[in-house]
């Protein structure tokens, strides 16, 4: 069996954020391999994470970001379990981080269920068109087109985009990974994003032609 020091569940606790009972044991199941024990955390917190969903998450904050000198801004509501959970840092800092991942990947929901029926028919017929001209034989087209709605999904879904710090993980990779560190159910409950002009039919002055009149 392996020394475990205490220098080793200092070094494992300071890479993960575990508590020191949690990251000893760790080390001592996989035989003081640091990397083992990194992974043996990330198991067993994600398990936890998975238990914690269900739980009710009433409190929490909502939190503003604005970017690109006031032209995009955005508020989402993140909810925990407590007050306390909401005050900490690592819960604001991670609110912010969601925030700036809305400005950046502008998704339209934040999870899948959540996606417009009649958008997602018209996606679905959009798809399904484009592999018929691409000369696509029809018994592939759906496996196809509802292969394309998964990467949509990717898209429009902020649960399911690529974290934009983290693109090997996916913003409910983070979530997960939250609530295993915090050890509270966390949710992101809802967000709206505002682009400066959006909506607004710009006019386009043909400035040659307005000299032209003038000087009739």
């Amino acid at each position: 069996m392996a020394n475990i020091t205490a220098a080793m569940v200092k070094e494992l606790r300071e890479v993960t954020g575990a508590g020191m009972m949690d990251c000893k044991k760790a080390l001592t199941q996989t035989e003081g391999d640091q990397e083992k024990a990194i992974d043996f955390l990330r198991e067993k917190g994600l398990a936890a994470a998975a238990k914690k969903a269900n739980r009710v998450a009433a409190e929490g904050a909502v939190t503003s970001y604005i970017h690109a000198g006031g032209k995009i801004g955005v508020l989402v509501e993140i909810n925990c379990e407590t007050d306390f959970v909401a005050n900490t840092d690592e819960f604001k800092s991670f609110a912010r981080e969601i925030a700036m991942q809305i400005a950046a990947a502008n998704p339209a929901c934040v999870r899948r269920e959540e996606v417009d029926t009649k958008e997602l028919d018209h996606e679905r017929e959009v798809l399904r068109e484009q592999a018929l001209q691409e000369g696509k034989p029809e018994k592939i087209v759906e496996k196809m087109v509802e292969g394309r709605i998964e990467k949509y999904y990717k898209e429009v879904c902020l649960m399911e985009q690529p974290f934009i710090k983290d693109p090997d993980q996916t913003v409910s990779d983070l979530v997960k990974s939250k609530i295993a560190k915090i050890g509270e159910n966390i949710s992101i409950r809802r967000f709206v994003r505002y682009q400066l002009g959006e909506g607004i039919e710009k006019r386009v002055d043909d400035f040659a032609a307005e000299v032209m009149a003038a000087v009739k």
